[in-house]
């Protein structure tokens, strides 16, 4: 352009050119016009009413940003557009918004096109039948649906959505888009109830799969004094009520034979934060069951019996590896069968009178579940306890069965492998310690400690020639275990009160006594045996340790 203007603009070559431009210009368009049309393909819906449904009104429904526009111009007739604003808050538009929203574009049509009859039909009602079916299901399943309330308490407030609704029909009715009684949609809105239960469980089963799956190692204290944060419930019915003539028999009964303070609490121990949060949300459904219709209660009660189920046949697969492969974990696994079996016995009887028919006649109860979380997870421990054993037989199996222990290499693969058993030991006490009950600790790491010395005892009574120096050898290294491996019972500082169940360490060994008796016939040659007073005593030792065997 600005050569043109130069006085020289009548070169041959600017008009060649520009005469080149041209065609490569053209050729261009032609070419992305080509590209376009390959790439780029409209399909507007054939189907009668489709258009204004699919390229408007479902729009309308589905996105909360899109608003409409309608401008009137002179001598152009009435303009309907569809202008997203800036990204909404809200990811669902509420029903009123939709409702306000579709009315614009309904109303707009009406007044401007429809208004007019074709026989005996107004052409809004022919657009309604055409429409009105996929309408309606697409306000209910991208509106109503998400509009239900999650908490009991807000479904007093959805009347104003009800009202709402029936005011949209109502609207619609006038316009002759709608003929006869209330509608799907209306239908859905006074149903309310019976959605905000299936909502409910659904949410509360997605949630509670969330906890399941998540990490189980941060955990929570739980101590004899720790209780379920239960809800402060209404005063069930005058029917379910008790005469008081049989409350004040009871009550003396029960003060005839009075339990004991430690009767139904559970030892201090820890459990997964998730499994404490997952008997919150048991808790909570239960509560939105109280005062709900008897349809309702029974599909909440039910979808609390499945959260438990759920755990029963989910977290033990889940975390199957890290169960057999983490001590630690395997230990808040038991823990956690244990506290929702505990619970479990008792839950259903907190809410069962405050629950509608059948449910307050016996059926709201968890009992039946308590046996199976109470095996589960015994099994589990019993798992782990299984692969610790294999372990330290393991490791004993590779002090060459104590033999010839006046070699070097001997003594040293033996001084080694009771080396690695008390290791063993103690970083087990230091897993397991806080987070076991005290009882189970004691009895659990005895079992392996008893497992130990069982081993070193029979591995020594197989010996069929002792000479000096070897029983001194293994006397220095049984000597050992005895003076380590009691240290696993040492209480933790806030076990000093439970310090009656570590003190007596052959109450959780059972060879704890054969193998100090091994140490004290090793500790004597068989000369000693013959010159000693203490010979009769020794020799015994040596026939009950035999017997033991």
């Amino acid at each position: 352009g600005s050569l043109k203007r130069w006085k020289t603009s009548e070169l041959p070559l600017l008009s060649a050119l520009s005469s080149e431009l041209t065609v490569q210009r053209e050729n261009l368009i032609y070419h992305l016009g080509d590209e376009w049309k390959r790439l780029v393909i409209w399909k507007l819906p054939s189907t009668k009413g489709q258009v204004l449904l699919k390229n408007m009104l479902k729009p309308l429904v589905m996105y909360a940003s899109l608003s409409v526009r309608v401008t009137e111009q002179q001598g152009e007739g009435t303009t309907l557009a569809l202008q997203c604003l800036e990204e909404s808050d809200e990811e669902r538009c509420a029903p009123s918004k939709v409702y306000n929203k579709l009315l614009l574009v309904l109303k707009t049509l009406h007044s401007h096109l429809l208004d007019v009859s074709i026989g005996d039909k107004k052409l809004s009602a022919i657009l309604g039948e055409l429409i009105w079916e996929e309408m309606s299901h697409t306000i209910i399943h991208e509106c109503l649906v998400h509009s239900i309330p999650t908490n009991s308490s807000q479904l007093e407030k959805y009347n104003t959505v009800i009202k709402e609704t029936e005011e949209f029909e109502k609207s619609l009715k006038e316009m002759e888009y709608l003929q006869g009684d209330s509608t799907d949609l209306l239908k859905y809105a006074r149903d309310v109830n019976c959605h905000f239960a299936s909502k409910k469980c659904k949410d509360v089963i997605v949630a509670a799969r969330k906890l399941m799956t998540s990490k189980m190692h941060n955990t929570v204290k739980i101590t004899p004094d720790s209780k379920l944060r239960l809800p402060k419930l209404p005063a069930p019915s005058s029917e379910s009520k008790v005469k008081p003539e049989s409350l004040k028999e009871e009550v003396t009964m029960e003060n005839s034979k009075q339990l004991s303070a430690w009767s139904l609490r559970l030892p201090a121990c820890r459990i997964s934060e998730s499994v404490q949060q997952l008997m919150e949300l048991a808790l909570d459904t239960l509560c939105e069951a109280v005062g709900s219709s008897t349809q309702s209660a029974l599909q909440l009660f039910f979808t609390v019996r499945n959260i438990f189920q759920l755990f029963y046949d989910v977290v033990p697969t889940y975390h199957k590896e890290n169960l057999l492969k983490f001590p630690h974990l395997a230990a808040i696994q038991h823990n956690n069968c244990m506290y929702l079996a505990h619970h479990l016995l008792t839950l259903g009887h907190h809410f069962r009178n405050h629950l509608p028919q059948p449910l307050s006649e016996g059926v709201a109860t968890f009992v039946d579940m308590v046996p199976g979380f109470r095996k589960l997870g015994a099994q589990c421990f019993l798992a782990q306890l299984n692969v610790q054993r294999a372990e330290l037989l393991e490791r004993l199996s590779t002090a060459h069965n104590f033999c010839n222990l006046d070699d070097e290499d001997n003594y040293t693969a033996a001084s080694k492998a009771v080396r690695q058993v008390i290791h063993q030991l103690k970083q087990l006490g230091t897993v397991w310690q806080d987070v076991l009950p005290v009882s189970i600790y004691c009895k659990a790491m005895g079992n392996l400690l008893n497992t130990a010395i069982t081993e070193v005892t029979a591995k020594v009574m197989m010996l069929e020639d002792i000479s000096s120096e070897d029983g001194n050898h293994l006397q220095t290294l049984c000597q050992t275990i005895i003076d380590e491996g009691p240290l696993v019972f040492i209480p933790l500082a806030e076990e000093k009160k439970n310090k009656k169940y570590q003190e007596e360490v052959p109450l959780y060994v059972k060879k704890w006594g054969t193998f100090k008796e091994l140490v004290i016939v090793l500790q004597a040659n068989l000369q000693e045996i013959v010159d000693s007073g203490l010979s009769l005593l020794l020799i015994h030792s040596a026939f009950k340790l035999m017997a033991c065997l």
